[in-house]
């Protein structure tokens, strides 16, 4: 067998036994209905997509999927209050007969908090109780969320048929017609914004001269490849960017004042966005200091020059190649999941990042580390030119069934020399290709920050195999200042505790070089290839949360 061929390689990052959606009942399930559809697609649309030699139900499915996928992603607004009555505002009668209203002798700075906790209907309906409140309405930066205009029991915003969603496209309209700004944060995921040309292109110039900081914004499905007015590049006023589902506008004929001066984080879901256009985004954000990407469409190289960018996030990219040229305030990258459809190896080049302190998953199997300008390669020297002395934690995912991906972590852990926490995740094999023993981690030589630094190891998806144990007894073997090795299994994959316990161990036969460290065994919530099911880009770009990789759903209920 040719361990080189990808066709032997554990292709998926969750093994052979995941599945394309999360399981019915499980943990994942709870977090993401998957019964909801994308908006059905009419006769017309059908006929395209059948004169192409796609099967529109079969297109439909996968795409409700991953709108599911990307609205679980996607940023939750602000907090208002769906609860909160207008009639709340008043009191009752006093016993003498008269009515005291005691919110609208408030101060006004008070009343517009007031307003901008309310839904955005309930909001605009207050602007008809006096002047002074209506004054008061068009003071507030608003927060306008197009679910919260749609009829009470409507379901959820997925699952919004077009006579409803007209009624909120007018209504949203007439919002952004009357109110003269700013507008603190919108969240447009609800309209049928194809449905009425130009529609979305006047909104966008709306909020361009009104001012808007915040902006969600998903087209819905059909047409997948629907366009991204112009007018977008009008609204220099945006903090905060997520869009998805669109296809980004070409950037190369545009004026050269064109920029975003203010965004300082920005999302990309499902966009069809190319790598020209990538580049002219991150030119003209000189403040941007996070950038999220969920299943690049287009995009194949995602070149990082930018003296902002302190993190980025990827969740399933696609053939995506990842090269950090100058970033030099860069502390986080992220990848979480990715692919390569035609099983090749993807680049992961690290140049000039000085302060990047957190990195992974990275994965021998699917991407080829660039150090400089040094290829890694299975038994590269460290040295000066080939290392990344400033990342603390890092996170792999290999798969210790496949003896050429496991050849390269030894190389992988040299390049990162003062590593304090690493994660790493075994992957699973239908089709190993050699046996990994205990002979085999000794002779692979010194591991500097194994020996010398590392403090907490986290093991997931162990399944007892002969090449985990084999490695994890040459952490403990050889780890002096380790503190801590947590051992997780995904749900379901032992019988019993018991089981588990017998699995782990042969490792207390190894005499560890740190005495003072613990070993936790611990069940996972989440059965195998669940857990990314519910990943989001929250916790990543939290940077009063030191280790993202410690907090997933994998690890709920387990204290690191």
């Amino acid at each position: 067998m040719d361990a080189g061929n990808p066709e032997h390689r554990c292709r998926c990052p969750h093994g052979p036994r995941c599945t394309r959606g999360p399981r019915h009942g499980g943990l994942a399930a709870a977090a993401l209905d998957p019964r909801v559809r994308a908006f059905p697609m009419d006769a017309a649309t059908q006929a395209m997509y059948r004169e192409h030699g796609m099967d529109p139900v079969t297109l439909e499915s996968d795409v409700t999927t991953a709108m599911t996928f990307l609205h679980y992603v996607l940023p939750s607004p602000p907090f208002v209050s769906s609860r909160a009555a207008l009639s709340a505002a008043f009191l009752p009668p006093q016993d003498d007969g008269g009515g005291v209203d005691r919110i609208s002798g408030l101060p006004e700075e008070l009343l517009r908090n007031i307003v901008s906790r309310l839904p955005a209907k309930d909001g605009a309906r207050t602007a008809a109780l006096s002047c002074r409140w209506r004054r008061v309405w068009l003071s507030t930066p608003l927060v306008l969320v197009d679910a919260d205009l749609l009829p009470a029991g409507c379901g959820s915003s997925l699952r919004v048929e077009r006579a409803h969603a007209q009624r909120v496209e007018s209504a949203i309209t007439h919002i952004l017609d009357a109110h003269p700004g700013p507008f603190r944060f919108v969240h447009l995921i609800s309209c049928h914004m194809q449905e009425t040309p130009g529609l979305l292109a006047r909104w966008l110039q709306l909020l361009a001269v009104k001012g808007v900081r915040e902006l969600m914004l998903v087209n819905r499905p059909w047409p997948l490849d629907m366009a991204l007015p112009a007018t977008f590049f009008g609204m220099a006023t945006l903090t905060r960017l997520y869009l998805g589902t669109l296809a980004f506008p070409n950037t190369a004929d545009l004026p050269r004042g064109v920029s975003f001066p203010h965004l300082r984080e920005l999302g990309l879901l499902g966009m069809a966005i190319v790598n020209r256009d990538m580049d002219f985004v991150l030119a003209r954000s000189p403040v941007l200091e996070i950038l999220c990407i969920q299943a690049n469409v287009l995009l194949k190289w995602l070149s990082l020059v930018s003296r902002s960018l302190r993190c980025v996030q990827i969740i399933e990219g696609i053939d995506l190649n990842i090269v950090v040229k100058n970033a030099p305030n860069l502390e986080r990258v992220i990848i979480w999941t990715s692919s390569a459809r035609d099983g090749l190896h993807r680049i992961v080049k690290i140049g000039h990042a000085p302060a990047l302190s957190l990195l992974g998953y990275l994965e021998p199997a699917r991407h080829l580390l660039e150090i400089g300008n040094t290829i890694i390669k299975a038994g590269t020297k460290p040295s000066p030119s080939t290392t990344v002395p400033s990342v603390k934690i890092l996170s792999l995912r290999v798969c210790f069934g496949v003896r050429n991906d496991a050849k390269m972590l030894p190389s992988f852990l040299r390049c990162f020399p003062n590593v304090e926490r690493l994660h790493l995740e075994s992957n699973e094999t239908d089709e190993p290709t050699g046996k990994v023993n205990n002979k085999f981690w000794h002779e692979a030589g010194d591991i500097e920050c194994i020996q010398s630094h590392l403090k907490l190891m986290v093991f997931y998806a162990f399944r007892g195999e002969r090449g985990e144990l084999s490695f994890l007894k040459f952490v403990l073997e050889s780890a002096r200042m380790l503190t801590k090795l947590v051992i997780v299994f995904c749900k379901g994959s032992f019988a019993s505790m018991d089981e588990a316990n017998s699995k782990v161990k042969p490792l207390f036969d190894a005499r560890w070089a740190s005495r003072g460290c613990s070993l936790v065994l611990f069940e996972s919530p989440l059965e195998t290839g669940d857990d990314k099911w519910v990943l989001n880009f929250e916790r990543g770009s939290d940077f009063s949360t030191t280790d993202p990789f410690a907090c997933t759903a994998a690890l709920q209920g387990c204290t690191v």
